[in-house]
C-alpha cells in the first residue's frame, strides 16, 4: 500500500517557521555576546570579533531557513544585489542623515546640547569609518535579514502588509528584550518604533536595502557620538538621542520615503511567495 508522495515543496507551518528562525536568532546574539572566548567587556578588538561572527552565523542560519523551512528562492527575501540596491541603499542612508544633520543643528543651536572632541579629527574619522563596518556586520546587515527580510517577508504571505509590520516590530522588540538590548520602557519603545519605521521601508521599496542604509546610519552615529566610540564627551545626550537620532530623523525620514514610493505603497497586499 503506497502513501501520498511526498510534496518536495511542502514546507511547516508559517508559526513553526517563524518560532525556530527568531529562536535561532535570539541564540546566535547570546552566544557572541555572552561567548567565554570573547569576554563581555568591552573593547575594539572585541567589538570587531563578535561582529564578523554575527553575520558569520546569521547568514548561514537564514540561508538554510529559506532552503529547508520555506522550500523558496532566496529572491523572495528581498535582498538583491547591492549592484541593484546601491541606490536603495544610499536613499535609506539619506533619509535618517539629512534630517538627523538639522535635528543636530537644532540641538547646538538652541544650546540644548554641547559636543566637545575627545582626540584629534583624524581619530575621529577613523574611528567613525570602523563603525560604518562594524555596524553593517553586527546589526545592520544581520538584523536587517532576519526580521525585514525572512520574518516579514513570511508574515506578508498570510497577513496584509501593515499586519506583517507590525508582527515583525513585536517580534524585534521581543529579540531585543530576550538579548538584553531593551530592557527598560524607553529602550522597547525605541525598538518597537524603530523595527515599525524599517518594515514600512520594506513595504515602500519592496526590498532591505533602504533599512539597511538607514539602520547602518543610525546605529553608526549614535555609537560615534556615545560610549562605544568614545572621541566625543556629550553634555545633553538625552536630548541629543531624542531629537538629533530618534524623533527629527525617524519622521522626516519616513516622510521622504513616503512620498518618494507613495504609488507604489499598499497597505492591505499580501505577497506571493512562488516557488520559483
Amino acid at each position: 500500500m503506497s502513501g501520498r508522495p511526498r510534496d518536495p515543496h511542502e514546507r511547516p507551518a508559517l508559526h513553526w517557521r517563524i518560532l525556530i528562525v527568531s529562536a535561532g536568532t535570539v541564540l546566535v546574539w547570546l552566544f557572541v555576546y555572552h561567548d567565554a572566548l570573547l569576554g563581555r567587556d568591552y573593547d575594539r578588538p572585541t567589538h570587531v570579533a563578535r561582529a564578523i561572527l554575527t553575520t558569520l552565523l546569521v547568514v548561514p542560519l537564514v540561508v538554510a531557513a529559506r532552503r529547508l523551512l520555506d522550500r523558496r528562492p532566496w529572491t523572495g527575501l528581498g535582498l538583491p544585489s547591492l549592484r541593484t540596491g546601491w541606490r536603495h541603499l544610499l536613499l535609506g542612508m539619506a533619509c535618517w542623515l539629512v534630517p538627523a544633520a538639522l535635528g543636530f543643528a537644532l540641538c547646538l543651536g538652541f544650546g540644548w546640547v554641547e559636543i566637545s572632541l575627545r582626540t584629534s579629527a583624524a581619530d575621529a574619522l577613523r574611528v567613525a569609518a570602523l563603525l560604518v563596518v562594524l555596524v553593517l556586520l553586527y546589526e545592520a546587515l544581520p538584523e536587517e535579514l532576519v526580521f525585514r527580510g525572512y520574518l516579514q517577508r513570511n508574515l506578508a504571505t498570510r497577513l496584509p502588509a501593515w499586519q506583517a509590520v507590525i508582527g515583525q516590530a513585536v517580534l524585534f522588540t521581543l529579540f531585543g528584550f530576550l538579548v538584553g538590548a531593551a530592557t527598560s520602557a524607553d529602550r522597547l519603545l525605541l525598538f518597537f518604533v524603530f523595527a515599525l519605521l524599517l518594515g514600512a521601508f520594506r513595504v515602500a521599496t519592496g526590498d532591505i536595502w533602504a533599512g539597511i542604509g538607514f539602520h547602518l546610519a543610525f546605529q553608526t552615529v549614535a555609537q560615534l557620538f556615545g560610549d562605544v566610540g568614545a572621541v566625543f564627551d556629550v553634555v545633553g545626550a538625552d536630548v541629543l538621542g531624542l531629537v538629533a537620532l530618534g524623533g527629527v530623523p525617524f519622521a522626516l525620514g519616513w516622510m521622504a520615503m513616503e512620498r518618494l514610493h507613495r504609488d507604489r505603497l499598499n497597505w492591505q497586499a499580501l505577497e506571493p511567495d512562488p516557488i520559483r
